[in-house]
């Protein structure tokens, strides 16, 4: 069941796995934001609601609700 903004998640995979499952992994965020990646440390432009860090390749992910802060993205797992 869709739960809104409301819905809490414990980690980056649940997150991920509901965005998959809604269809919006690859749409386009209102605005994209810089993201330091928390496995290797490398910054890159998040600009899809699911984004992969270029270097390692660590899945990351944010609800269309919370894509204003960098603090609200989740990570899922390598290559997630």
């Amino acid at each position: 069941m869709h739960e809104g903004c409301s819905g809490n998640f414990e980690n980056g995979k649940q997150v991920v796995n509901k965005l998959r499952m809604m269809g919006f992994s690859n749409q386009y965020m209102p605005m994209p934001m810089k993201i330091k990646c928390k496995n290797c440390e490398e910054e890159f432009m998040m600009e899809t609601f699911e984004a992969k860090c270029p270097k390692c390749r660590m899945t990351y992910g944010v609800t269309p609700c919370h894509a204003f802060s960098p603090e609200n993205v989740k990570e899922a797992g390598i290559d997630y």
